[in-house]
C-alpha cells in the first residue's frame, strides 16, 4: 500500500520560510508526477506545484516567486521551499503522487495518492 507522510508544517509568522517534505513509502517518486496541494477552512482543495518525472514544475499564480517544489529521487522525497509566506498561505497542505503510467495531473485535484496534509499557519 502507497503511503505519503508529510512533515515541517508549522507557525510562522509572516515573511518567514518553511520546508515541507513528502516521504513515500512502496513507492518510487523517480518517473512520477508530484504536487502539493493545499486547503484553507472554508475552501476548496487547490494546486500550489507540481513537478513531473522530467523535473519540469508547474507553480499557481499565488506561490510564484515564493515557493519551489523540489524531489530527492534517491531520498524518494518531495519537497516544498516557501519563502515570504502570508497570512493568506494557512492552510493544511498536502502532497499527491500519480504513476508514470497515468496523465500527468499538474495543478489538478486528479492524483490517486495522498499524504494525510500537515498544518501551516503564517500569522500577521
Amino acid at each position: 500500500q502507497v503511503q505519503l507522510v508529510e512533515s515541517g508544517g508549522g507557525s510562522v509568522q509572516a515573511g518567514g520560510s518553511l520546508r515541507l517534505s513528502c516521504a513515500a513509502s512502496r513507492y518510487s517518486y523517480s518517473s512520477s508526477c508530484l504536487g502539493w496541494f493545499r486547503q484553507a477552512p472554508g475552501k476548496e482543495r487547490e494546486g500550489v506545484a507540481a513537478i513531473d518525472s522530467n523535473g519540469r514544475t508547474t507553480y499557481a499564480d499565488s506561490v510564484k516567486d515564493r515557493f519551489t517544489i523540489s524531489k530527492d529521487n534517491a531520498k524518494n522525497t518531495l519537497y516544498l521551499q516557501m519563502n515570504s509566506l502570508k497570512p493568506d498561505d494557512t492552510a493544511m497542505y498536502y502532497c499527491a503522487a500519480s504513476p508514470w503510467w497515468a496523465r500527468c495531473p499538474g495543478l489538478m485535484d486528479e492524483y490517486p495518492y495522498w499524504g494525510q496534509g500537515t498544518q501551516v499557519t503564517v500569522s500577521s
